[in-house]
């Protein structure tokens, strides 16, 4: 049975609006001077469905800025000074305004009744622009499919900016994260499986902060992310969700089976597996077939595909633990603007996830690679200044980690094995480093304290 499509277009309707309550609030604005002060903070002249409404709604906004009375004179005066009384319908328009209004104090509802007629006014322009996106067959899907989706958010997010807050509400849900964290019933950060680095970081990685975990090329900052990204899978039980850029999905589900089932990364990539290596393998694969890690390795996704896809996520799973890019170069080259120079797209990508980390409040860990500044210098352990191709990175970031391995530059060193992972800037705790033993085969850190994995 075929499903019948209405392809009809609905134009016989009158979009939704209240021109009463318009009125009402304009007349309300010059009759009390109080009005303004309740209401200029949450409706926008746009919200307006009659254009001469929207012009004298301009008028009292631009006065009330000025800190000059927005009472029937003033507010003729200041259209008749601009050109726009007449359009508006002249002084007698303005009169019967105020005559029809009794008075102000039912303001604040009106106000967001007309906020709301807007937002559905928009709604339905964003429906007609899917519409129109839903014809271009020229554009592949997922871009329609994202642009639509950009929307419809789009409508929400207009409207949806933070309020100043008074301390006294701060405090108190403060209160009350301190006694939750007190009485164990929650836990303010979600532990990365490495004691040292946990204590540093106060209990592990928090949401709506963003986390840089910088290196040199191949010295092992994906296989830490990994092995990260397989803790608190397996014990927080929540979704991380990875964006790798420079591995593939294969790459990362082979480094993951490595890792837990003990067989070395060399026989899984060659196949040379002995017998009683395949059990082991076989139940790694049944184990990680459950944990809810999801990895996208397009070459160049964007900041706006990124956000997409952790808001449908967090929907359909309720809940977004951790976010891994991997990592923030690469991401910057994929970047289709040729006229920005590499620092410029760095600091983009940089301030776009800082972005997402806040507003979706979920914690993300993005990779960087580090500047060759650290190969000249005597002591390689790297600097903040180090971070290639952007300050911006360093400015956007809550926490900046350096990996580093001393083995890579002094063969001969007594730390062969052992990896430095030196926070060097954390803005809400404090610096230091914490130590972990690499085990290579596996591609599998473990904690250097207890000298056993997690």
């Amino acid at each position: 049975m075929t499903q019948d499509l209405d392809f009809t277009p609905s134009n016989d309707r009158l979009p939704p609006q209240s021109i009463e309550a318009e009125e009402a609030i304009l007349g309300g604005i010059m009759l009390d001077p109080e009005a303004m002060s309740r209401i200029g903070d949450r409706l926008i002249s746009e919200a307006f469905y009659v254009g001469a409404h929207k012009d004298i709604y301009q008028a009292a906004h631009r006065l009330y800025g000025q800190g000059k009375p927005t009472d029937l004179l003033s507010i003729t005066n200041w259209l008749s000074d601009h050109g726009l009384l007449f359009r508006i319908g002249g002084r007698s328009k303005l009169a019967t305004l105020v005559d029809r209004t009794v008075s102000a104090i039912n303001i604040d509802a009106l106000a967001d009744l007309v906020m709301e007629k807007y937002q559905r006014r928009q709604l339905i322009k964003a429906g007609n622009e899917i519409v129109h996106l839903g014809y271009q067959t020229e554009t592949d899907l997922p871009v329609v499919l994202d642009q639509a989706e950009q929307k419809v958010y789009g409508i929400t997010a207009e409207n949806s900016e933070a309020d100043l807050v008074h301390i006294s509400d701060s405090l108190a849900n403060t209160f009350s994260e301190i006694e939750a964290r007190h009485l164990g019933t929650v836990s303010p950060a979600l532990p990365t499986g490495f004691y040292d680095l946990d204590t540093l970081l106060g209990g592990g990685l928090r949401k709506g902060r963003l986390y840089v975990l910088a290196a040199r090329p191949s010295v092992g900052k994906s296989a830490l992310a990994g092995n990260i990204a397989l803790h608190i899978a397996r014990n927080s039980r929540k979704l991380v969700a990875i964006f790798s850029v420079e591995m593939t999905t294969d790459e990362y589900v082979q480094r993951f089976l490595s890792s837990e089932s003990g067989i070395e990364n060399s026989f899984l990539d060659s196949g040379r597996l002995s017998d009683n290596q395949w059990q082991p393998l076989s139940e790694t694969i049944c184990h990680l077939s459950d944990l809810p890690i999801f990895i996208n390795d397009d070459s160049c996704p964007t900041l706006g595909d990124i956000r997409s896809q952790i808001r449908r996520a967090s929907s359909a799973y309720g809940g977004v633990g951790l976010v891994i890019v991997d990592y923030l170069q690469l991401m910057a080259e994929g970047l289709v603007d040729s006229k920005v120079n590499m620092t410029e797209r760095v600091a983009q990508i940089s301030r776009g996830l800082k972005r997402i980390a806040k507003d979706l409040d979920v914690p993300v860990l993005a990779l960087s690679q580090l500047s060759r500044e650290v190969e000249s210098r005597n002591d390689k352990r790297p600097i903040l200044s180090d971070l290639r191709s952007s300050g911006q990175v360093e400015q956007d970031s809550d926490v900046v980690i350096m990996l580093y391995r001393d083995e890579i530059y002094n063969p001969d060193t007594p730390d062969r094995g052992i990896a430095e992972l030196i926070i060097r800037k954390q803005r809400n705790g404090p610096t230091g480093t914490a130590k972990l033993l690499l085990d290579h085969q596996f591609t599998k850190f473990k904690n250097l304290s207890r000298g056993r994995g997690f």
